[in-house]
C-alpha cells in the first residue's frame, strides 16, 4: 500500500519546478492530483507527462472565480480534498527606489492574496475536518536580499498567517505549515536571474553551508513528510529545506 493511496490532493502552480515534481511525487505514492497553471499550454504538457491520476485546471490564484473554478473541479470529480500544497508564486528583482506599484500589486496579488483565498475556499472540502496544508514560503522571508523587499515580505506574511490560521482551524484536525525552499534551480531561476544564473548557482558554494543548490526532488519530499501522517503533531511550523542557508 503506497502512503497516498486514495488521497485527493491540490498542487497549486503544479507546471513547473517545485510544484510539477511534488504532484509527480504524490501520484507516484497513490494520490490523485489536481494541478493549476496560468498557460493552458504548460498546464496540457504537465498532465500529458504525470500521465494518471492527474487532473488539470487551468487559472490564476489571484483571480476568485477561477480558484471557485478550481474547487467546484474538485469537488465534482473527488467530492472531497485531503492535502493542499499552496505553492503557487512569483517574484521579481528590484532595489528600493525602482520597486515600482504593478510589481508590488502583482506580486502581493499571487503570493498573499492568491495563497490567502486559496486556502480559504478549499477549507469547505476537507473531510470530517481532517487533512494537512502546506504553503510554499522561501528563506526571503527571514533574511535580507538585496532586490527582494517585495518577494521577501510576501512570504514573511504568509509565515505570519499561518501563526494565526492554526488557532482559528483549532478544534479541526486541519494542520498547516510552511515549506521554505532556499536555493533551488528551477526555470524560475532562468527567467529571474538571465545571463546572471551561473554566477547565483556558482555562489552557493560559498553561501550554503551544504555548498550547493537544492533539488526540487529534495522539496517534494520534504512537502511528503508534512502532507503525511509522519507529521501529524507537527503545525504551524516553518520548515526550512535549505541546506542550512537560514540558519547563520
Amino acid at each position: 500500500m503506497k502512503r497516498f493511496d486514495g488521497k485527493v490532493v491540490v498542487v497549486t502552480g503544479g507546471t513547473s519546478g517545485i510544484g510539477l515534481t511534488t504532484a509527480q511525487q504524490f501520484v507516484a505514492e497513490g494520490a490523485h492530483v489536481f494541478i493549476t497553471g496560468r498557460r493552458q499550454s504548460e498546464l496540457d504538457a504537465a498532465v500529458k507527462l504525470i500521465g494518471e491520476r492527474i487532473t488539470g485546471v487551468q487559472g490564476d490564484v489571484s483571480n476568485l472565480s477561477d480558484l471557485d473554478k478550481l474547487f467546484e473541479t474538485v469537488k465534482k470529480e473527488k467530492g472531497q480534498l485531503d492535502i493542499l500544497f499552496a505553492n503557487a508564486g512569483l517574484g521579481s528583482i528590484l532595489p528600493l527606489g525602482q520597486i515600482t506599484e504593478e510589481q508590488y500589486q502583482l506580486t502581493f496579488d499571487v503570493n498573499v492574496k492568491g495563497t490567502l483565498f486559496t486556502i480559504q475556499k478549499a477549507l469547505p472540502l476537507f473531510a470530517n475536518q481532517t487533512g494537512s496544508i502546506i504553503l510554499t514560503g522561501s528563506t526571503a522571508g527571514t533574511v535580507g536580499d538585496p532586490g527582494f523587499s517585495v518577494y521577501g515580505g510576501t512570504k514573511a506574511a504568509l509565515r505570519q498567517m499561518v501563526r494565526n490560521w492554526i488557532l482559528d482551524l483549532k478544534g479541526t484536525k486541519i494542520r498547516i505549515n510552511v515549506l521554505s525552499p532556499g536555493m533551488v534551480h528551477t526555470p524560475a531561476y532562468d527567467d529571474l536571474f538571465g545571463e546572471a544564473l551561473d554566477q547565483v548557482l556558482e555562489s552557493a558554494k560559498n553561501t550554503v553551508p551544504l555548498s550547493r543548490v537544492g533539488k526540487t526532488e529534495e522539496i517534494a519530499n520534504a512537502v511528503m513528510f508534512l502532507a503525511s501522517e509522519d507529521s501529524s503533531y507537527v503545525n504551524g511550523v516553518e520548515l526550512f529545506v535549505d541546506g542550512g542557508m537560514a540558519q547563520i
